[in-house]
């Protein structure tokens, strides 16, 4: 394989492997949420569960064995009730859409596109948990926030 594929093989796995962590979360948030925003974590997981199932189409397309997801994922912090789930919906976008940054930069035409896609709806589903934006949705690192080191990975 050539370095640059390698470099796109790389990204993808790693946005699969995000999007199982993902999954594993909306079911922790759906499982706490309250009733008034079950059906926007619904909608969520549901899109995780497809852009997954895309990205391990998208893997052995390019030759590769797609990542499987884990048994279970560690949880940034206790998810006990509603307000905590909300947390984590808008974590998990967070860290969403910072791994589909990295597949924009690796990718080209319509993979870079497609990433892209999923970057701008992670930070869209982020701000809405959330309440409001971040500058750079999945770039913390490079915007030179604080909490970009304090963030933990999934």
């Amino acid at each position: 394989m050539s370095e640059a594929k390698d470099r796109v093989l790389d990204a993808l796995q790693a946005a699969l492997a995000a999007e199982h962590a993902a999954v594993y979360g909306y079911g922790v948030v759906g499982g706490r949420i309250g009733e008034e925003r079950r059906t926007e974590a619904r909608t969520a997981y549901d899109a995780h569960r497809a852009r997954r199932d895309a990205l391990a189409r998208e893997v052995g397309d390019l030759g590769g064995r797609p990542v499987a997801s884990a048994a279970g994922y560690a949880l940034p912090f206790a998810v006990p009730d509603a307000a905590a789930a909300v947390r984590l919906a808008a974590e998990l976008e967070s860290r969403t859409a910072g791994v589909y940054s990295d597949l924009v930069r690796a990718a080209e035409g319509g993979l870079r596109a497609t990433a892209a896609g999923a970057l701008r709806e992670a930070a869209v589903r982020a701000v809405r948990w959330r309440g409001g934006s971040v500058a750079f949705p999945g770039l913390a690192e490079r915007a030179g926030t604080p909490s970009a080191s304090a963030t933990p990975t999934a």
